[in-house]
């Protein structure tokens, strides 16, 4: 226990020991009898044990100390206290405020160190941590104040570096403001997003054109060709397809791990969604169907007699166009692009994940994962939950 401090000092009182009911209301009926200046609380129970701060400015002629001590001996707990310095002043340049989220099948103390080790190096001072996940570690939220004098962006490449070189845990770190638990729109491509296979290849493979098609992707991804070229390409290697192996194939779209439950959650919660793809809308419009999503814009594939043509209907769903469909949505439903997360895996997904307040490259290719906002390999499409700042148990109750 620290030296008693004189009156009208700050002073910290830190409760620790066995959590039960009553404790915070008895000592801070104390405080309030003796006409104490309650500044700042905080109280946190780990596995049973509580502990609770207590920042108060004492009354000069109440020996209020003396009576919380005896008052904590009664209740079973243990009271330290400690005067503290003074707040900064006003014009004291003030720290940027983020958030770190950790998300793994099961984060340890090695998965811990590795993280805020990378935090000490950036001089970020973890002031919270709150554990998210309900039945294992397996997700955790720090709250870090950054020096005025330090860029986030460097901080982000670093943990984003730590999570590249390991895949065994994703971390994000987003700016903490009022839009972090505020969104209300999730965009999301569809092939090898909220689907794990690219129905063009699929459909490719059944034509016996595979290895025609992936060679003009291959092409378009070295810059030999734009999308809309390569697009055009392709799909002419489907004409005569039996359209119905297209239709079959829209039935059984087999979901990425976590799409139905991230979906179902969102949809709970009052969130709009909407499907912005390259890809097929016979297989955009199954999945909007399927999982109840709000909205679907892709590609129409022209059939004729029951027929692929090899031709597109309209305009091509590319990178340019799928950010001008996500600021659309936005303005139509009344919703600040800040509200915006978009979240896709490929090139063709950079305009509109730069567009949105969060934009989440998953499962993606490195230069997509060093230009979004933050990435997720590691965990299934629900680990955006998280990074909306909900807990298990929250998660539990919406699931019901």
């Amino acid at each position: 226990m620290s030296d008693s401090p004189n009156a009208q000092d700050s002073v910290l009182i830190t409760v620790t020991g066995k959590d039960h009911p009553g404790i915070t209301a008895r000592l801070t009926g104390i405080l309030a009898g003796a006409g104490a200046a309650l500044l700042d609380i905080e109280q946190v129970v780990v596995q049973g044990q509580l502990i609770l701060c207590l920042l108060v400015r004492l009354p000069e002629t109440h020996d209020v100390l003396k009576e919380l001590l005896f008052v904590a001996r009664a209740l079973g707990v243990s009271l330290d206290f400690q005067p503290v310095a003074s707040p900064k002043a006003p014009d004291a340049p003030v720290s940027s405020r983020h958030v770190v989220t950790m998300v793994g099948r099961s984060l340890g103390a090695r998965e811990l160190h590795a993280v805020t080790e990378r935090l000490a190096r950036h001089a970020a001072n973890i002031e919270r941590v709150n554990r998210l996940s309900e039945a294992e570690l397996g997700s955790v939220e720090i709250h870090i104040a950054l020096p005025p004098e330090r860029e986030p962006e460097e901080l982000k490449r670093s943990l984003l570096e730590l999570s590249m070189s390991t895949n065994a845990f994703d971390v994000a770190l987003q700016r903490e403001s009022l839009y972090r638990r505020g969104k209300r729109l999730v965009v999301m491509d569809m092939d090898s997003t909220l689907i794990r296979i690219e129905v063009i290849d699929e459909l490719a493979r059944a034509y016996g054109v595979g290895e025609q098609v992936v060679r003009i992707t291959e092409r378009a991804m070295h810059g030999e060709m734009d999308y809309d070229e390569s697009l055009r390409q392709r799909v002419a290697l489907l004409k005569g397809l039996d359209a119905k192996v297209l239709h079959d194939l829209a039935a059984h779209l087999p979901l990425t791990e976590g799409a139905e439950t991230l979906i179902r959650v969102l949809k709970r919660l009052g969130y709009r969604t909407a499907i912005l793809s390259g890809g097929f809308s016979v297989a955009a419009e199954a999945l909007k169907a399927r999982l109840g999503i709000d909205q679907a814009h892709s590609n129409v594939l022209e059939e004729v007699d029951g027929k692929l043509t090899g031709r597109t209907l309209g305009p091509i769903v590319n990178a340019r166009r799928k950010a001008e469909l996500l600021e659309s949505i936005a303005q139509t439903e009344g919703i600040l692009l800040d509200q915006v997360i978009a979240v896709g895996d490929g090139a063709n997904d950079l305009l509109m994940l730069e567009r949105a307040g969060l934009g989440i490259a998953f499962r993606a290719k490195p230069k997509l994962r060093q230009a979004a906002d933050t990435s997720i390999s590691a965990g299934g499409l629900d680990t955006i939950l998280y990074l909306l700042g909900l807990t298990g148990r929250e998660l539990q109750e919406v699931l019901g």
